[in-house]
């Protein structure tokens, strides 16, 4: 029997990446700059991890989901006064972070920890478009049969009902099977099919859109259902009246980056034209999301 670690208490944890960022830092500048290191005030806590500042530097650690953190660190930083610059640490996804960061004014520098060095960034492209398989292109019409809207993202073909994925087509890791999942994300689709395995898979998918269709409605009482995937619903919402944005047309589009689950917001894309022609890109998201704009 194994049993998974405690949690680390909130607390002792901000206090260990505070301690964290002083040695990066003082290790990563100058010997003389090293008494502006330890009279730093950490000012305001910082939620995403740990932030500092010496002289007129922001220095910002970011904690979990690194590439979610530049908006907050920006926020952050630009509520300090007498800060001009910003230097973000991260351990991992620091190509994404440094690509964000070139496209703002205030001077920001993107660090990737290595044990106790901080090794500059470099940008990491934008993702190719991956193109869908043809052999996950045959199960397009299963997911129209079952009621649901076929949508594709970065080569993954899924059924949606108003934005709220229901369906999904994978190859089997192992035996290379291309099937259609039924089910609200992973472990829905995964449990969905040790009940009903043998259900013909339209029969099974109509069921689930019967299901969720009343929930993904503007005036539907609050349930787990609509708070999933709020952001794509306001996206179904635009495709379907365009004029909501302006757009004459709106179609959806890849993310920047993928979105790695159903329960994380991520913001999510469509793409048009105006009614004079020009192009138009609207990026959907809900409630406070700092990093939106990154």
């Amino acid at each position: 029997m194994t049993t998974s670690p405690a949690p680390v208490d909130p607390t002792r944890r901000a206090a260990l990446l505070s301690i964290k960022l002083r040695a990066l830092v003082s290790d990563h500048l100058a010997p003389d700059a090293l008494p502006s290191v330890a009279d730093a005030q950490a000012g305001a806590s910082f939620g995403r991890g740990a932030a500092l500042i010496v002289g007129d530097c922001a220095w910002v650690l970011l904690d979990e989901q690194p590439e979610r953190g530049l908006g907050a660190a920006l926020a952050w930083a630009t509520r300090q006064s007498d800060v001009r610059a910003l230097a973000v640490i991260a351990e991992a996804s620091t190509g994404i972070l440094a690509r964000r960061a070139s496209l703002f004014e205030i001077p920001i520098t993107v660090w990737q920890a290595q044990g106790r060095s901080l090794v500059a960034a470099h940008h990491e492209p934008y993702p190719v478009s991956d193109a869908i398989d043809p052999a996950h292109e045959i199960w397009r019409s299963v997911i129209e049969q079952g009621g649901a809207e076929p949508v594709v993202e970065h080569g993954v073909l899924a059924g949606e009902i108003r934005g709220l994925e229901v369906c999904r087509v994978v190859t089997d890791a192992y035996s290379g099977e291309v099937r259609l999942e039924v089910g609200v994300g992973a472990h829905d689709r995964e449990s969905f099919m040790m009940l009903h395995g043998n259900k013909p898979t339209a029969e099974a998918l109509a069921g689930v859109v019967d299901a969720v269709s009343g929930h993904r409605q503007v005036d539907a009482p609050l349930h787990p259902l609509n708070r999933l995937g709020a952001e794509r619903f306001l996206r179904w919402l635009a495709i379907n009246d365009p004029s909501r944005v302006g757009a004459l047309n709106l179609r959806s589009a890849d993310p920047p980056v993928r979105r790695p689950n159903l329960k994380d917001p991520i913001p999510c894309v469509a793409v048009g034209h105006t009614a004079n022609g020009a192009p138009l890109v609207a990026v959907c998201s809900v409630g406070i999301d700092l990093d939106l704009v990154p």
